[in-house]
């Protein structure tokens, strides 16, 4: 009998499944988790290190994500929030989901002080119109130059009630004009081709020729030098500065993995996660990498100045901009 028990529990050994790993739920953003982003790298180089599965859930753009979350509150299936945006944070923070990071914040390299205790950052970069140097020979160079330019040179952008570069070109029109902003969109309207979802959807009607002009980032022409290797998708330069964006990734309170989650925002400051973020998010590092930035990176539009608003400012005046951003493009 004793000899029949040991074979029989030695047969449910081998036929038992493995035991689950944990699941770490990442909420972010779909062009972070597409096939030609940091996402399934990052996954897969998290995964090496924590004996678990990184499930990705991408709800859309950054302020979609936000939204989301907010819908779900203490329901939320998120152990990770990964992809707000510093205006973003306050507004998140009023939620009560998130805590406190526990990591020093002297690892976090930004081109502003960095002393958030619930969010950390994981890439940076600045706003700016890119735009086809075959089809416009003569681009903006003032952001005043794109509000009062040629109607027929028409420009995508991004929703702000959505999306967060949409959210930060709304936030620089904002601190270029002040009160003044209202009728600086009447000006633009003219030249809006389309206002997209998101980034994605906008970049794409951009490289397929829909319009000379797209809202995106100074870095992103170096994708097109570096995986195309073609210098024609450019930057302009402006000369009231340019608004910066960082991204950053923060833990949920009620994480049933919050040990796991901790884990991964440490992993998020290291470069098994940064060495992804230049050449597969397009965007600056704000942590440690292993190797110096590509060549192209050096041939970018450098801000004049940087413009930000604090995320207590966007958190009090998100909403009242936007409705001047609507009445004042509505037709």
């Amino acid at each position: 009998m004793k000899t029949t028990l040991t074979a029989l529990f030695a047969l449910l050994t081998l036929t038992a499944p493995a035991l689950a790993k944990d699941t770490l739920t990442v909420y972010t953003y779909d062009s972070f988790v597409a096939e030609w982003g940091p996402g399934p790298r990052v996954k897969e180089a998290f995964e090496k290190t924590c004996d678990c599965t990184v499930e990705w859930v991408a709800p859309g753009d950054g302020v979609a994500m936000l939204n989301r979350l907010k819908l779900e509150g203490k329901n939320t299936r998120a152990d990770v929030v990964l992809g707000l945006d510093t205006n973003l944070t306050a507004e998140a923070l009023k939620t009560g989901l998130f805590a406190k990071h526990g990591l020093d914040v002297k690892e976090a390299r930004t081109p502003i002080p960095w002393t958030d205790e619930h969010f950390m950052p994981f890439d940076y970069g600045y706003f700016a119109v890119v735009y086809d140097s075959e089809a416009m020979k003569d681009p903006p160079k003032s952001l005043d130059e794109l509000v009062n330019g040629d109607p027929a040179q028409k420009i995508i952008l991004e929703d702000p009630r959505s999306s967060t570069p949409g959210l930060g070109f709304l936030l620089w029109m904002k601190q270029v004009y002040g009160d003044k902003a209202a009728d600086a969109w009447k000006k633009l309207e003219p030249r809006i081709l389309t206002v997209a979802p998101g980034w994605s959807e906008a970049y794409a009607l951009f490289t397929k020729g829909e319009a000379p002009m797209v809202l995106s980032y100074t870095t992103s022409p170096a994708y097109h030098v570096i995986a195309e290797n073609t210098e024609r998708y450019k930057a302009a330069s402006f000369a009231e500065g340019h608004y910066l964006q960082v991204e950053v990734g923060g833990i949920v309170e009620g994480s049933r993995h919050k040990e796991l989650a901790s884990k991964f925002l440490s992993f998020m400051m290291q470069p098994g996660f940064q060495d992804q973020i230049p050449t597969n998010n397009w965007m600056f590092p704000a942590g440690t990498t292993s190797a110096p930035l590509p060549a192209a990176f050096d041939q970018l539009v450098k801000p004049a100045k940087t413009l930000l608003y604090s995320p207590e400012e966007v958190d009090q005046n998100r909403r009242a901009w936007i409705d001047e951003w609507l009445n004042a493009t509505a037709k």
